[in-house]
């Protein structure tokens, strides 16, 4: 009997494998089938220029080119503002917590990992409200907004990613490291955050897929159809996400549908492409704190 459950057991997780593979895979082939012929320097930049647009001589308005760096820079001032203080309380519930403030501190980033997107932009888009009529008449949505809005909603994956990374780190380390007269916070900078950098940067890496896809988040926050390159942390912007949804939902050819699958390849491209970089400097900085000799 046990040999028998146990092949169909086996038998159900190989069938399961199959079957993801297999929807992964149509997925893909569906995605470029219909989006690869529609790239061009033209689903880029339209009418202008390549060399102007990419200089910022003249605007393009009927291109992908500003929602590709508003995109970019969203994910940017994102990161900026979630990486330090999700690694930060990461670090604090893994080493110095007490059991009840560990408990009480998880049970708040729960919560907010189990708040709604559209209700973070709901949020952003209330304060903005609130302060045109306390102390900011002049307030209004913009980058900035949408970049703080994404990251109160990928700080709860960084924080437990990096709570479970250093975690994960053997407690002979620690005792190896008091034995050669560290302390705690030189064995925390020098040995263990080194020794945690992988599991570190694979929440870098949901951060990333996570603040490039959103799209209600930044649909009450700042974005628009067309607003040219961003031109600072206070203006209107472009986004990849918003441009599919708008494509998807506003469209009136079906040459204008294809485009939105070409928009679609291009942010995978470059959800593809961050990941592949973020992980080459994840994996340079483990090596490289390995080879100088600072994990022990």
């Amino acid at each position: 009997m046990n040999q028998v459950f146990l092949f169909l057991f086996s038998l159900l997780a190989s069938f399961s494998v199959v079957i993801i593979m297999v929807v992964i895979c149509f997925f893909i082939a569906f995605l470029i089938w219909n989006g690869l012929p529609t790239l061009n320097i033209a689903i880029f930049f339209g009418n202008v220029p390549p060399l102007r647009a990419l200089l910022g001589l003249e605007p393009v308005w009927d291109g992908i080119w500003p929602a590709v760096l508003g995109t970019l820079e969203l994910i940017g001032i994102t990161l900026s503002l979630a990486i330090i203080p999700g690694i930060g309380c990461g670090i604090f519930l893994s080493e110095y917590a007490s059991a009840s403030q560990s408990y009480y501190i998880r049970w708040l980033v729960d919560i907010l990992s189990g708040i709604p997107s559209i209700v973070m932009g709901l949020f952003g888009f209330l304060l903005i409200i609130f302060l045109r009529h306390t102390i900011w008449p002049e307030a209004n949505t913009c980058l900035l907004l949408a970049g703080g809005c994404l990251a109160l909603l990928v700080l709860p994956t960084i924080i437990v990613t990096s709570q479970e990374a250093f975690s994960a780190v053997s407690n002979e380390l620690y005792l190896s490291a008091t034995a050669l007269g560290f302390t705690k916070e030189q064995f925390i900078w020098f040995i263990k955050l080194p020794a945690a950098s992988r599991g570190l940067w694979g929440g870098v890496l949901l951060a990333i897929s996570r603040s490039a896809e959103d799209t209600a988040v930044i649909l009450l926050t700042g974005v628009v159809a067309n607003a040219g390159l961003p031109s600072g942390l206070g203006s209107k912007f472009e986004a990849l996400p918003f441009i599919i949804y708008y494509t998807a939902t506003q469209y009136q050819t079906q040459q204008e549908l294809s485009q939105g699958f070409g928009a679609i390849i291009v942010l995978l491209f470059l959800i593809v492409s961050l990941f592949c970089i973020a992980r080459l400097i994840g994996s340079k900085i483990y090596r490289f704190s390995y080879r100088e000799g600072k994990c022990l």
